[in-house]
């Protein structure tokens, strides 16, 4: 008789499987059974890093002596470039020796940050729509995920009024993300100050995590140039979009030494610290002249416009002054909600495109279409999209 496996923690209860793991393993299946699917639903950049980043890699990666472990904190150098990456681009200088974190991106940072601040029953605030891994890193730390609305009726903003209204006493901490996933809304210097006002009265951590500052934006904005904001406030950001090095895991935490020293208390009992060519490489990408950014733009832009091209065959309407990696648009009411029309596009059009219901509920009747695909895949997209509607056209005569 076969004992019975081992009960898994209750905690695991708290989250499910990712919903891009779960479905990605959907497409493979897919794909083995010979469909052809176009994937526009994955935020993961498909161009190639600087050559100049990668010879630094490989360079480093040459040397014997960079195979050990390293530093928790990260190497000073890399320290000191994200400085000055901060420095010359948000107008804000983070001490490089007491409040810079290198990471191993910056999902690891949500929940190291998590699990330092967060005790069980407090209070984390996070967007709907928002990135999942937010509430999810919160419910792990034992915490009480609170969610706040964004709406497109309210420019995707959070109404700090409601949420005072609605009671602040147990609220430990608050994620906001500007430029904004998945809606591409930017943020203002009015919205962050008002935002650090709202944390000082009620004795909030704010934690913005600002990974798309760079792709189809110019207006580079930290939190951590509020004044005040010190107090207060950390900020995440990352290589893996403005530097086409996402599966590099490169990322950093920003704030006020005190913070980035409990984060430090979680980071060094959970890795060995990050491979020095790694670092190295970082280095070279933070110091890359304004010309790289505006390259890749110039790629994305192009993109854009075929994203935009999906949307309008699909009767989607959309915000034209989005940023970041992909398009959200609102569907038509001929479908139910977003699933409804993915799940059609998936199975009938072989094209993934991913429902807003994966951001929360104020997403069910919005899609995101992903830019991370060369202007060839985008351009069968929209054939596919069109045949569709044709096809449908005809079945109505």
């Amino acid at each position: 008789m076969k004992r019975p496996l081992m009960r898994a923690a209750s905690r695991t209860g708290l989250v499910n499987e990712y919903y891009f793991s779960a479905k990605l393993a959907e497409i493979a299946q897919m794909r083995q059974e010979g469909a052809d699917i176009i994937n526009l639903g994955i935020g993961s950049p498909d161009m190639a890093p600087a050559p100049e980043v990668i010879g630094e890699l490989a360079r480093n990666a040459s040397l014997s002596t960079n195979h050990g472990y390293q530093s928790y904190r990260g190497i000073p150098s890399l320290r000191k470039a994200f400085s000055n990456w901060y420095g010359r681009h948000f107008g804000v200088a983070p001490d490089p020796d007491s409040e810079i974190l290198p990471l191993m991106g910056s999902k690891e940072g949500i929940m190291h940050i998590s699990m330092a601040f967060v005790d069980p029953g407090d209070e984390v605030l996070v967007p709907d729509p928002g990135y999942p891994a937010y509430a999810a890193a919160a419910s792990l730390a034992g915490g009480v995920t609170r969610s706040y609305d964004l709406t497109e009726e309210n420019g995707w903003m959070p109404d700090l009024r409601a949420i005072e209204a609605s009671g602040t006493e147990r609220v430990k901490m608050m994620w906001i993300n500007y430029p904004h996933m998945p809606t591409g809304t930017r943020a203002s210097r009015e919205l962050f100050e008002e935002l650090v006002r709202f944390a000082q009265r009620h004795r909030i951590l704010l934690c913005n995590d600002n990974p798309y500052s760079f792709i189809l934006n110019t207006e580079h904005l930290s939190i951590l140039s509020v004044p005040g904001a010190a107090e207060t406030a950390l900020e995440l950001n990352s290589l893996s979009k403005s530097h086409n090095m996402a599966g590099w895991r490169i990322g950093m935490l920003a704030g006020n030494s005190t913070y980035i020293n409990n984060v430090l208390k979680v980071k060094s009992n959970m890795d060995s610290g990050m491979f020095q060519p790694l670092q190295a490489a970082a280095v070279a990408a933070l110091a890359l002249p304004d010309r790289w950014y505006e390259g890749i733009n110039m790629v994305y832009s192009r993109r854009r416009i075929l994203a935009a091209g999906i949307m309008n065959a699909l009767s989607c309407t959309f915000d034209e002054t989005q940023s970041g990696l992909f398009l959200w648009g609102k569907i038509p009411g001929t479908f139910r909600d977003a699933e409804e029309l993915t799940e059609e596009l998936l199975h009938n059009n072989h094209l993934f495109i991913t429902p807003g219901s994966v951001f929360g509920r104020n997403g069910r009747r919005y899609v995101r279409i992903s830019l991370c695909a060369s202007e060839e895949l985008l351009s069968l997209a929209l054939t596919r999209v069109s045949k569709r509607i044709i096809s449908k056209q005809l079945q109505t005569l």
